[in-house]
């Protein structure tokens, strides 16, 4: 049964909408003991809402169903609370307080946007609680920011610059411009890209920054254009993926030799390309929704809950943290604690069927296999949602920063 989570006025207009799940199998009523809340923040509204979003909400819930599913000690009532942050840092880390302070929120889940999850960061390890990241991707969340209260999932920019910077010099491409969104995610990433392009023997020749959510690249485009580099790196997500992409081709860019490439693309960005347009880019990924018969069967489950979208990897990542994180509270016995909750989640292997068999390391990264997948050409898709073929699977050794260079200030004491 469903119930409604109360809003105050506050939530209300702060953009947090609440949304309660309770199991019929509980023996314990919600006043009887003090429910577990897991509270996924996420872009409800804005350029990052196809990615995550709603079908955030959607994979917390069928985790939350797959848990009670399966043989368990937790007899509280176990609740799914949603809030909006707006791409916003200081209501991201608003709502976080609120949540924890007055409403017993146990643990903060998805988070996209890299500046909002940093902020989010603080307060959680403030309050002694857990953060479950999947939609943010800066990798100093396990690096400088690193949290003894955090844990990574999906993927950071470490490993999606790593694998597709490879395969794209190891294909002649060896001079980059760079078009970054200019906040968080995009100076790390572009960092990352820099390091390895010129670690491979590349040039970054050049590159400019764009606000986030820009409607209108031309300016942009023209000086990547200009550049006469071979490769324009876009190192944006979501909506600013989508815009730049069609607005390259409606320049001439890729017809006059120059190759676009997505550091980050998601399945909803070519779903909205279409692949007229975004076929052959390739780019990495955690996640693909046709991989094996267990990303299949819970795509069929989860796209009817998510008006027919297919999942992301963000959204994926979502439901692999939050089955893990409930493991984890059923084998500890207690949520009080969010340190103490992160550290079962490190000692406990990780197993579902979206990410396969794996672990969280030290610092908080979440290790798995990693993809380099190429989008298909139209006469190759066969079916809905058919877009990817994996050109390579990337081991987690070669996919993620070592332990070691990601300076993480808590593992030192």
């Amino acid at each position: 049964m469903e119930r409604l989570y109360p809003l105050s006025r506050r939530r209300l207009l702060a953009g947090a909408g609440g949304l309660a799940l309770s199991m019929s199998n509980f023996a314990a009523r919600a006043d009887d003991a003090t429910p577990l809340r897991l509270g996924v923040l996420t872009d409800m509204s804005s350029l990052y809402a196809d990615i995550t979003g709603p079908g955030s909400v959607v994979a917390a819930k069928m985790a939350l169903e797959d848990f009670l599913a399966s043989p368990h000690q937790i007899k509280r009532p176990i609740e799914v609370v949603s809030g909006d942050h707006m791409n916003k840092a200081d209501l991201g880390a608003n709502i976080a307080r609120e949540w924890i302070d007055r409403n017993n929120v146990d643990v903060v889940i998805d988070v996209p946007n890299s500046a909002v999850a940093l902020a989010v960061r603080n307060v959680v390890q403030q309050s002694n609680k857990a953060l479950l990241v999947s939609g943010a991707s800066s990798s100093d969340l396990t690096g400088k920011a690193c949290s003894p209260n955090l844990v990574h999932w999906s993927y950071d920019t470490y490993a999606l610059s790593s694998g597709t910077a490879r395969a794209v010099i190891a294909e002649g491409g060896k001079t980059w411009f760079t078009l970054t969104a200019d906040y968080a995610f995009g100076h790390a990433m572009e960092k990352e890209v820099r390091t390895v392009v010129e670690k491979l023997g590349g040039t970054v020749v050049g590159g400019v920054r764009a606000p986030i959510n820009t409607q209108d690249f031309s300016s942009f485009l023209l000086q990547a254009q200009a550049s006469k580099a071979q490769i324009i790196g876009l190192i944006n997500a979501g909506g600013d993926t989508i815009n730049s992409i069609k607005q390259s081709v409606e320049f001439g860019i890729q017809r006059g030799g120059q190759k676009v490439v997505a550091t980050v693309l998601y399945l909803s960005d070519v779903h909205s390309l279409g692949l007229n347009v975004a076929q052959g880019l390739q780019f990495t990924e955690s996640f693909y929704w046709d991989l094996n018969d267990g990303t299949r069967a819970w795509a069929k489950r989860f796209a009817p809950r998510n008006n027919g979208r297919y999942p992301t990897a963000m959204q994926a990542g979502v439901y692999g943290a939050t089955l893990h994180y409930l493991k984890a509270i059923d084998q500890l016995g207690a949520s009080g604690d969010g340190k103490a909750v992160v550290e079962e989640m490190k000692k406990l292997p990780t197993d579902d069927p979206l990410f396969g068999k794996g672990s969280i390391r030290a610092d908080g990264r979440k290790l798995h296999n990693m993809y380099l997948f190429e989008v298909k050409k139209p006469d190759e898709s066969k079916y809905p949602w058919d877009y990817y073929k994996l050109v390579k699977t990337i081991p987690p050794a070669e996919a993620w920063r070592p332990l070691e260079e990601g300076g993480c200030d808590f593992l030192k004491s």
